[in-house]
């Protein structure tokens, strides 16, 4: 396929340094050209790879998306991404590009067009202009929330994530929908938001979250959020910052919450807990994100409070590579072998540990501690 003509239309600024780009794109499906957004991290490195986020109704959502992302970005609560928004306000572009058939509930012929602008033109292009990451988002609402799932019904789904805000849905979708989310074979963010108001198509978007409930799949990961307050307009900017809190837990430090609920109860060694939700993010988001302290000392007291002391020296191992100037993988190691009953070689750990820098609540006093009680019990 020849790269689509790129027209520039403009440069913003959004923010102090962060960088929002208008441009016109070309697209030979629609032959048509339209208004895309972009939005890059200020410090954007082709050394990094970034999620995309494709955002329909740009004129409403784009800017409640670069905010929220920013925001949950600056603070670690989720990757740098980039972000795309296609506008289509001007003669109510929304209703053409994203309407159905009544009869099928199937895109009309310039809603087909439109899904392979977006497919094969559209994200294409980015994916080959930039260092996107395998992790893709949609974001719709109403006409084209509805239009973003129609990107479910192919053998695989272009996207990993979904928002799908107070959706019109098309003929049959509150079935359909559900019955594909079960038959994919990958890794899937469903997150449904409605107002909590009379709606048209209100009951059938019930009767769908009450479907999607209802799969028991551990690839399927799906949120339905309510909201009492706002309204059908309002609801957007109410759903958008909370989906990003749902779908981005993966990349979060573990929780409080999390720790108790999850790590606690599960019948599989503590360290597996850490290496799915690591896995995950290596998968998804296409980087090895660095281990965080957090979840070293989460899973380390997990492995203790379980007696899981197999995931305790596996997390010594991880702690030796993640941060080899200190002493945290040979104390680590320590305790393990002083539980595991190895009294002189978990003293030769401490001791090594004592000759490392100290790290958080580690100090060069506990491995004398240590030590010395190895010493005052077994007489070395």
């Amino acid at each position: 396929m020849n790269k689509p003509l790129l027209l520039l239309f403009g440069l913003l600024c959004f923010g102090l340094n962060a960088q929002i780009t208008k441009e016109i794109f070309e697209s030979f499906k629609l032959q048509e050209r339209r208004d895309v957004s972009y939005y890059f991290p200020e410090n954007y490195s082709e050394d990094k790879k970034y999620p995309l986020i494709v955002v329909l109704d740009a004129d409403y959502l784009f800017d409640l998306v670069v905010s929220n992302a920013k925001f949950f970005s600056k603070y670690h609560r989720m990757p740098e991404s980039i972000i795309v928004g296609v506008h289509q306000e001007e003669n109510e572009l929304r209703w053409e590009d994203c309407d159905f058939e009544q009869t099928t509930g199937l895109p009309t012929e310039k809603g087909k067009l439109f899904y392979e602008f977006l497919g094969t033109e559209l994200i294409p292009y980015l994916e080959t202009s930039y260092a996107i990451a395998p992790f893709k988002m949609f974001i719709g609402y109403d006409i084209t929330a509805n239009f973003g799932n129609y990107f479910l019904f192919k053998d695989k789904s272009l996207f990993n994530s979904y928002l799908i805000i107070s959706p019109v849905l098309a003929t049959e979708m509150e079935s359909r929908i559900p019955s594909r989310l079960s038959d994919l074979n990958q890794e899937i963010f469903y997150n449904l938001v409605l107002e909590n108001s009379k709606t048209e198509d209100r009951n059938r978007i019930l009767q769908m979250n009450n479907a999607i409930a209802s799969i028991n799949k551990e690839t399927l990961h799906y949120f339905f959020d309510e909201y009492e307050e706002p309204d059908h307009t309002s609801i957007a900017a109410y759903g958008i910052s909370k989906a990003f809190d749902n779908i981005f837990k993966m990349f979060r430090p573990i929780s409080p919450k999390e720790y108790k609920e999850q790590i606690l109860t599960s019948n599989e060694p503590v360290i597996q807990y850490l290496e799915n939700k690591y896995g995950m993010i290596e998968n998804l988001l296409g980087f090895k994100k660095e281990v965080e302290l957090n979840d070293i000392m989460a899973i380390y007291a997990g492995s203790l409070k379980k007696d899981d002391f197999d995931s305790l020296k596996a997390l010594s191992d991880i702690c030796k590579k993640q941060f080899p100037e200190t002493m945290l993988g040979f104390y680590l190691e320590g305790e393990y072998l002083e539980l595991a009953g190895e009294p002189k070689k978990a003293m030769k750990a401490f001791e090594k540990s004592f000759l490392m820098d100290e790290i958080d609540f580690l100090t060069k006093e506990m491995a004398l501690e240590k030590i010395d009680a190895i010493k005052a019990d077994f007489g070395y």
